[in-house]
């Protein structure tokens, strides 16, 4: 092992000692601080000894609070063997699996609590939970901090609670708007952030290979024929609701452009526009139109088959979706889905790869990622008879449509049967996407394209974290799958230009003396050293290495720069547009 992290309330070798970490614990220990690393990077390090230091100089407890009940007791069993402190410390998880009743003594009996959010928040609102000597709290999967969520509810009660907040808030995708980054620091109190990308020097070494692939795939044309009556319809209503101004975006017809009318005709309905109804309706039977044609054509047979079961059994009591079922072409439609067998391209595509994979390697894991439980069965299914695949599902807790979701004990035994290798192929939906740490995972596959760059980030981050892993994103041709991967792509530049820019706002700057590093050191074969004067060496090192580039001038170069504009020309500082420039150079040349 190479050189690893001494600290007091650290195991022996237990962290290995990475420059761009270290500096990340200094700086998190000046204040409440926004990490945004990379998928793999090591924000948990990072959490690991910014939570020894606070254990070691402080008397009170930490907190860290992640968005899932797998993701908590993942935290906790990776945790416990990396710190110091045995029954002082005594660290536990807690969520909804507890008893109301029961969770006090438990807050009280331990310095490191893991917890969901939900509890932490229902508990200091009933007044059993105090978050007052509180001296750190880690927000995992800090993303989530906005609106209604939890996590956000949880990071204020503590900032009202405490006389000394700390916040050390962790994510790889912080997402892709400025708004939506400020609110996340905002409702977090941070004070400063700390941002790393792939590129970066110190930390690109660390970073194991990652391939990207688009596969893209044809729609069979009994499918395409299948779905065109339902797209015939669909196009009917939405030019309707143009004529009369309620759909009103461009392009191509898209579930945000029929969310908007919707809240168009609901907001005529509540001026008295008693055409506004009719509308509100045809705008309903459009939406279910899209989640169908998008399942036949994105999807597949077996999935829309499920997804009408479930749409019978979850909303057919309401006119508007009986209505619907009993539609001639949705009718007839049950009727085909019911003999046909899956034809999707798709399905024999994730087949495809996953063979190929364990052929390549019999120990390998999969992970496949698909948005709808519909499809996710029958995947399962489809995966079942594969020689050598033993997939298995990993679904939310919420019961939908008829079919039960997993419980958080069941979807920890699944993650380790994953883990462990009973299990080889994970058929998730998003619960999966955030926060799965299995080392062996190296093929992960997209169902679909997803146009969240979050969403994106999360699953892509499921492998290539400990070894070379390969992502293949299947892109059905001529649908929906093909703008939302070009959104995706496009959302995921932005966000580290988001970040910048809203770290240029925030009260305090980069920390960047490593003062808060006194007693962290760095063991080597030869001995060990302050952990400052390791990061002093990493830096140097890097520098030294850009220095030895090449940056000879090249002929072109020097041609460029000769017909660069002369200084006189260069536009004034605090001009702001062309206008300023005419008037600018009218003071220039003004003899006066």
């Amino acid at each position: 092992m190479g050189p690893f992290v001494s600290h007091p309330r650290l195991s022996s070798e237990a962290v290995e000692a990475r420059g761009y970490q270290l500096q990340a614990v200094d700086e998190s220990l000046s204040g409440s601080m926004l990490l945004v690393l990379p998928t793999a990077a090591g924000k948990t390090a990072v959490a690991w000894m910014a939570i020894a230091e606070r254990l070691e100089i402080t008397p009170g407890w930490v907190l860290m609070i992640a968005p899932t009940v797998a993701l908590v007791n993942q935290h906790l069993v990776s945790t416990a063997p990396v710190l110091v402190g045995g029954r002082e410390v005594n660290p536990i998880s807690i969520s909804g699996q507890q008893p109301a009743a029961k969770r006090p003594d438990l807050w009280s009996s331990s310095r490191l609590v893991f917890a969901t959010p939900q509890v932490v928040r229902n508990d200091v609102l009933r007044g059993t939970l105090s978050l007052a000597e509180c001296s750190l709290l880690v927000v995992d999967e800090a993303h989530h901090c906005t609106g209604n969520h939890a996590m956000a509810q949880v990071a204020e009660l503590y900032i009202s609670q405490s006389e000394d907040p700390r916040i050390l808030a962790t994510t790889a995708s912080p997402g892709s708007k400025t708004n939506q980054v400020e609110e996340v620091c905002t409702r977090l109190g941070i004070q400063r952030i700390h941002l790393r990308t792939p590129n970066d020097p110190m930390m690109a070494e660390h970073l194991a290979g990652l391939e990207v692939t688009e596969t893209k795939v044809e729609v069979p044309d009994i499918i395409r024929e299948l779905a065109e009556p339902f797209r015939i319809w669909q196009t009917g209503i939405v030019d309707r609701e143009k004529r009369v101004g309620r759909y009103v975006m461009p392009g191509m017809i898209s579930y945000a452009g029929l969310s908007n009318a919707m809240e168009r005709a609901q907001a005529a309905i509540s001026r008295g526009e008693s055409s506004a109804y009719r509308s509100a309706s045809q705008i309903a039977t459009a939406m279910r139109l899209h989640h169908l044609i998008n399942h036949l054509l994105c999807q597949g047979i077996a999935a829309s088959r499920e997804f009408l079961d479930r749409m019978a059994r979850e909303d057919g009591k309401g006119r508007s979706a009986r209505n619907f079922l009993r539609d001639p072409r949705v009718r007839n439609l049950v009727g085909s889905l019911a003999e046909m067998e899956e034809v999707h391209s798709k399905v024999g595509a994730v087949r495809r790869l996953v063979r190929q994979r364990l052929r390549r390697d019999v120990k390998s894991r999969v992970i496949v990622f698909a948005t709808y439980r519909d499809t996710v069965n029958a995947l399962e299914q489809a995966l079942s008879g594969l020689r050598g695949a033993r997939p298995v599902q990993f679904i939310g807790q919420s019961s939908r449509g008829g079919t039960g979701g997993l419980r958080p004990k069941q979807q920890i035994e699944r993650l380790e049967a994953f883990r462990s290798g009973s299990a080889n192929v994970l058929v998730a939906t998003s619960v999966g996407e955030e926060g799965l740490d299995i080392p062996s995972a190296d093929l992960v596959i997209f169902y679909e394209p997803v146009s969240s760059e979050i969403r994106t980030i999360q699953r892509r981050g499921r492998t290539g974290r400990r070894r070379e892993g390969e992502v293949v994103v299947l892109i059905a041709e001529g649908t929906r799958d093909e703008g939302a991967r070009a959104a995706a792509v496009r959302k995921e530049g932005f966000m580290h230009k988001a970040v910048r820019r809203v770290g240029r706002k925030l009260a305090k700057g980069p920390h960047t003396d490593l003062s808060n590093l006194g007693r962290f050191e760095v063991v080597r074969d030869n001995g060990s050293v302050p952990a400052a004067e390791f990061v002093l060496e990493v830096r140097e090192e890097h520098r030294a290495r850009l220095a030895q580039s090449d940056d000879t001038v090249t002929s072109e170069q020097g041609r460029l720069a000769a017909a660069a504009p002369s200084p006189e020309n260069f536009r004034p500082t605090g001009q702001a547009g062309l206008e300023q420039f005419a008037v600018a150079a009218d003071e220039r040349n003004d003899p006066s």
